[in-house]
């Protein structure tokens, strides 16, 4: 069963950049078919995708993010990060890691999910 754990600092400065990483095991960050996620959780609201890298390193992002958000791999290490600069206190957030696993179709098969790291915004 694949494991993620995040990983990062918890306390960030206005206009500064946050970074996480989500260490995976039980299962390689290059397995077909798989989509390695970033996910947050603004207080009070639902879930919001970020992006993600996919199983061959390509990458897609949130179109409301795109601009401030990078998300890149390091297969020697089996880990992915994030990257989202000039936060304000609106990113404060719980911010989860988690894989999507597909069927070569692209039926979604299941997901996993790490226990997601609050990170706050302020000065």
């Amino acid at each position: 069963q694949v494991q993620l754990q995040e990983s990062g600092p918890g306390l960030v400065k206005p206009s500064q950049t946050l970074s996480l990483t989500c260490t995976v095991s039980g299962g390689s960050i290059t397995t077909n078919f798989y989509a390695w996620n970033w996910i947050r959780q603004l207080p009070g609201k639902g879930l919001e995708w970020m992006g993600l890298v996919a199983y061959d390193g390509s990458t897609y992002y949130s179109p409301s993010l795109k601009s401030r958000t990078s998300i890149f791999r390091d297969t020697s290490k089996n880990q992915f990060s994030l990257q989202l600069s000039s936060v304000t206190p609106e990113d404060t957030a719980v911010y989860y890691c988690n894989v999507a696993t597909y069927s070569p179709a692209g039926l979604l098969r299941g997901d996993y999910w790490g226990q997601g790291t609050q990170v706050t915004v302020s000065s």
